[in-house]
């Protein structure tokens, strides 16, 4: 720069700094650094540094992709210098950097190791004292080939299930949802055998007796009930319809007393009722047998038979319609069964797919038209011999309700079974129920991760090493939306006070419950101007709102951590820089 010359800069810092804080109370740049290291020969930024940079990049702007972060860096650089008390360079954030972190972070030991240091610091520097992890999966699509040994496959997606998928397995710690651990695996694997590995890491990174597995019914295989039980810990899940559990319930439900035990949510709506028996388990782990005694909630929901019967209502009418559509009548175009066998192949297929075999009852009949034509050439048809032909065709007479089977079937929808090992005077049935009820805290944790702010689909990177480095490396960003949110309602719900001015369409509304994008979008437009004059530097950083300091104060953060990036930056700097 010419020594005469003036000039200005402005850097949109917004929820950077905020970010950055976070992540160094968090102690993430250390723990990436100890767990990534650093070759003899690397140069520029420490791997814990460019992580937690290009995260702040990720929450900040909603956008993952390698290719935009090294010119955002540039447009923030003095902040993200002064913040983080590092050199920052624009180069230090060129694609091909950011793949090196992606391939490091696939490295299964090392993020193994990461996860478990960071968990242990998270629990003990925030005090977390959750005793409840829930555990699930969920399936990330996108337009990807993939080979035949990729992550990319065709797997059940409830997304789009002509598209190639990738599988995530989280668990998380009640009641913030806070991620302890991630697996990714290619999207055609089946959920059961995933769930003992995640289980693992958890209880590595716990450390410690008591804790409670929640999960769906795909973790109520036997196997995975028996490790939880082998490693002194319990389990709330819900049993898969699937062996002798439909047979097993019905006679649970023939056992079941006048009174049922009523469960109200915190309304006072009654949510279900049901009642509970115990039975004998047993199976082995690691060759060991083992046998151990279970709880089994048989829980009804009244909403949920309503569903049950209004979607078996739809098939069944569904299903009636199109075993008549299978003999219409004769005309151009109109398929005619005239075999028997292959109409009940076709009726059959009907029933299966509308999912209502047994529930249904048809008949048929069969219909012969005759018709006689002249046999040979000539005038006088009469006088000719005569041949017969006979035209066979089938049509549905009548498709009736099974109402026997259909009572039967009618009284056990809404009926679920649930198997717990958690003690009765830690875990009621009430208790129970309404626990398992408060899965949305690992849902909103996928939500997050595919959609806004983190938006994992569409992967841009292609190479299995670079998706599973950035499926992890989104689940770090999980984390810290997840903990900025949750220390947050904490310090509300201590204080009994109320956050104000978060609803721009409505600012007069208060919440003890924000949400970590509403706190996050607070701090837009905060603007640091620097002014070059030859010998000198004027920082100008426009006064912290009310709102603004009142967040960063609940999460732990003075002003000063904004306020003194306008008395910090020496001149100094500017002028090696710019030589």
């Amino acid at each position: 720069m010419n020594q005469n010359e003036l000039t200005i800069t402005t850097e949109r810092i917004d929820d950077i700094v905020l970010l950055l804080e976070v992540m160094k109370q968090m102690g993430l740049p250390e723990i990436v650094d100890q767990q990534l290291g650093r070759h003899w020969a690397q140069q520029g930024l420490s791997w814990g540094w460019t992580v937690a940079i290009w995260l702040a990049h990720v929450v900040s702007q909603g956008d993952h992709r390698k290719v935009t972060v090294r010119e955002w860096v540039g447009q923030v650089q003095t902040t993200l210098g002064q913040v983080t008390g590092q050199t920052i360079q624009e180069t230090d954030f060129t694609d091909d950097r950011l793949g090196l972190v992606l391939k490091h972070l696939s490295n299964q030991g090392k993020w193994e190791q990461l996860e478990q240091s960071l968990g242990q610091r998270l629990v003990r520097v925030y005090q977390l004292k959750g005793s409840t992890v829930r555990v699930d999966a969920t399936t990330v699509s996108g337009y990807h080939e993939g080979s035949a040994d990729s992550l990319w496959q065709y797997g059940h997606s409830k997304d789009d299930p002509s598209l190639k998928q990738v599988k995530a397995m989280m668990a998380t710690l009640d009641p913030m949802g806070l991620p302890l651990a991630v697996d990714v695996v290619s999207g055609e694997c089946a959920d059961d055998p995933l769930y003992v590995p995640i289980i693992k890491r958890v209880l590595a990174c716990l450390g410690e007796l008591g804790l409670l597995f929640v999960g769906d019914s795909k973790m109520s295989a036997l196997a995975t009930r028996a490790y939880v039980q082998h490693k002194q810990q319990t389990y709330l899940v819900p049993l898969a319809m699937v062996g002798d559990t439909a047979s097993d319930l019905s006679e649970w439900l023939s056992r079941a007393p006048q009174k049922l035990t009523e469960v109200y949510d915190t309304t006072g709506t009654l949510i279900a009722t049901g009642y509970e028996l115990s039975r004998q388990c047993s199976a082995a782990v690691d060759e060991q047998p083992i046998n151990w005694t279970e709880r089994v909630l048989v829980v009804h929901s009244e909403a949920h038979a309503e569903t049950l019967n209004r979607q078996l209502a739809e098939r069944l009418k569904a299903a009636q319609t199109a075993l008549f559509a299978l003999t219409p009548a004769r005309g151009r175009g109109k398929r005619q069964f005239t075999d028997q066998a292959e109409l009940m192949t076709a009726a059959t297929a009907v029933l299966k797919r509308y999912q209502v075999n047994g529930l249904l009852d048809f008949t048929f009949e069969q219909q012969i038209e005759t018709s006689s034509h002249a046999i040979g050439r000539g005038r006088g048809a009469a006088n000719r011999p005569q041949q017969v032909v006979e035209r066979v065709r089938f049509q549905m007479t009548a498709v009736t309700p099974n109402e026997p089977a259909l009572t039967k079937l009618r009284q056990s929808l809404g009926w679920r079974p649930f198997v717990t090992t958690a003690a009765l005077d830690h875990l009621s049935f009430a208790d129970a129920v309404r626990l398992y009820r408060q899965e949305f805290s690992i849902e909103r944790g996928f939500a997050r991760l595919k959609g806004a702010p983190l938006s994992i689909a569409p992967v841009f990177v292609k190479r299995d090493d670079q998706i599973l480095g950035l499926t992890r490396l989104l689940s770090l960003a999980l984390r810290l939306l997840t903990l900025i949110e949750f220390v947050v309602r904490r310090a509300l719900h201590d204080s009994q006070q109320q956050l104000l001015g978060l609803h721009l369409e409505n600012p007069r509304k208060a919440t003890v419950t924000p949400t970590t994008e509403r706190l996050l979008r607070a701090f837009d437009n905060v603007t640091l101007t620097i002014i070059h004059l030859p010998d000198r530097l004027i920082v100008h950083l426009p006064p912290l709102t009310p709102l603004q300091t009142r967040i960063l104060a609940l999460l732990g953060l003075s002003t000063d951590v904004y306020l003194a990036l306008a008395r910090q930056i020496p001149f100094s700097a500017f002028l090696s820089s710019e030589s």
